[in-house]
């Protein structure tokens, strides 16, 4: 392919960006234009006359690119010849030595004799294969994409990944297939990825993660079920990274919160707050959790199947034993009316039969009803869902009237706030949260106040 000196593609840029082009769309109008120039080259055709645009357009058409690629192209080359035209960018310039590489060059490569004889030829044979082309083309569309979500389910559980990470690819994936009009995935290229991942860009204005999520997804979809590898991807629109300050809450604030709670919804924010839980964490803990001679709650399976260890809070060490004593109480009750447990994670039901009905396995936090199992007919304890405890805390939120946006992970933000605010060290912080890199730790920096250096005050107040 034609590579265009870097002259000209400044001086086109810089042209565009007179035109009002954004500069996002820049690299795009390049690569057409690259695109367009190398086609001229390989049928003989000459780039500044205008019978060549409909041929071009044809191919492009030919290959499968989207309506908006189609006028993306066209826009390109004619700024090109607006461009050419213009006598602010090209003026009365001499032509350069022979062996130069810019834009006249550019031109004398693809320059030959008889060219509007050859435009209608090229033009001719490009319209008789274009039919056979389209029919092709959505002969292998509207294609069964149910084995692809079955080896991509398998593939995930298979690496003990999250159920969340399993419903978020699924759900990039079904999103991928609506934009490919579900094409046979033995036709799935990496330009289909590529403007996919430019449309949710562009069109529909997804942020930064969500495009990187979308793109882990697809990478996932194409290493593990296509069995084929992206290379490097290029003149993909991305979605513009905006730097995120977490929402922290005060100590008094916090306590207003709570005051309009209840449990055991007010045990499970104040231990998230306590100990710098996930919601996920929280939800999920089971009687074993909790070593109270030690003072140590161990959190299995956290984000990433990490465990770690925080210590109890000392104030909330006589309400989470009262927790417990319901929970023994609420096991008692379920043991007596037959009940089928709680549920295990993976296999080990299948390892420890009796495990499910064992009180060590039972959960801190039990869903208030049983849940009925139509397949097998069990009645089963599940934990509080998060939804309720969202809810809940919704609540409490709107009656406090503070003016900050809470969810249950500001506890999560406020607890390593206040151990920075106490000057614990970030490597102790990083492990009590669970983080695998300390800079992800680092972002709490810009919640407090820095002791090392001058407070920053506007000039009204001086």
């Amino acid at each position: 392919m034609i590579k265009l000196p870097k002259e000209f593609s400044a001086q086109y840029s810089k042209f565009l960006k007179d035109q009002g082009v954004e500069q996002r769309f820049q690299s795009f109008y390049l690569k057409w234009l690259r695109y367009y120039l190398d086609f001229c080259t390989k049928y003989s055709l000459k780039w500044s006359e205008k019978d060549s645009l409909p041929a071009f357009l044809i191919k492009l058409k030919s290959k499968n690119q989207k309506p908006f690629m189609l006028k993306q192209a066209e826009d390109a080359i004619h700024l090109l010849w607006k461009m050419k035209n213009s006598e602010e960018v090209i003026g009365q310039q001499k032509k350069p030595p022979e062996k130069s590489h810019n834009f006249y060059d550019i031109e004398a490569q693809v320059a030959k004799d008889n060219r509007v004889k050859q435009t209608a030829i090229a033009t001719r044979k490009m319209k008789e294969v274009l039919p056979e082309t389209e029919k092709s083309a959505e002969k292998h569309k509207g294609v069964d994409w149910r084995q692809v979500y079955s080896e991509l389910e398998s593939s995930i559980r298979m690496r003990h990944y999250s159920l969340r990470t399993l419903k978020s690819y699924v759900g990039y994936t079904r999103q991928f297939q609506t934009f490919v009009k579900s094409k046979d995935p033995k036709f799935v290229e990496v330009e289909d990825v590529k403007a996919f991942l430019s449309f949710m860009a562009t069109e529909k204005k997804v942020s930064a993660s969500s495009q990187n999520l979308a793109f882990n997804a697809l990478l996932y979809l194409f290493r593990n079920v296509f069995k084929s590898d992206f290379g490097k991807i290029d003149g993909v629109v991305r979605a513009k990274h905006k730097p995120y300050i977490p929402v922290v809450l005060s100590r008094e604030e916090i306590d207003i919160v709570l005051s309009y709670m209840s449990n055991p919804y007010k045990l499970m924010i104040e231990l998230m707050y306590g100990c710098g839980l996930r919601i996920s964490e929280c939800i999920s803990f089971r009687v074993h959790n909790f070593n109270f001679d030690m003072g140590i709650l161990t959190i299995h399976d956290g984000k990433g199947k990490k465990d770690r260890t925080v210590p109890i809070p000392d104030k909330l060490k006589g309400r989470l034993k009262e927790q417990l004593t319901f929970v023994g109480s609420v096991h008692d009750a379920d043991l007596k009316v037959g009940y089928d447990g709680v549920f295990l994670p993976d296999r080990l039901e299948k390892k420890y039969k009796n495990a499910p009905r064992e009180f060590i396995w039972q959960w801190f936090f039990p869903a208030k009803e049983l849940t009925h199992i139509l397949k097998n007919g069990e009645n089963r304890r599940y934990h509080i869902h998060e939804t309720s405890l969202q809810k809940a805390l919704r609540r409490a939120v709107k009656k406090a009237k503070i003016p900050k946006r809470i969810t249950s992970h500001t506890f999560r933000h406020s607890f390593a706030s206040h151990l920075l605010q106490a000057n614990y060290d970030i490597r102790t912080i990083q492990e009590l949260m669970g983080h695998s890199d300390v800079r992800t730790t680092m972002i709490y920096t810009h919640t407090v106040k820095s002791t090392t250096k001058k407070e920053a005050k506007s000039p009204l107040d001086f």
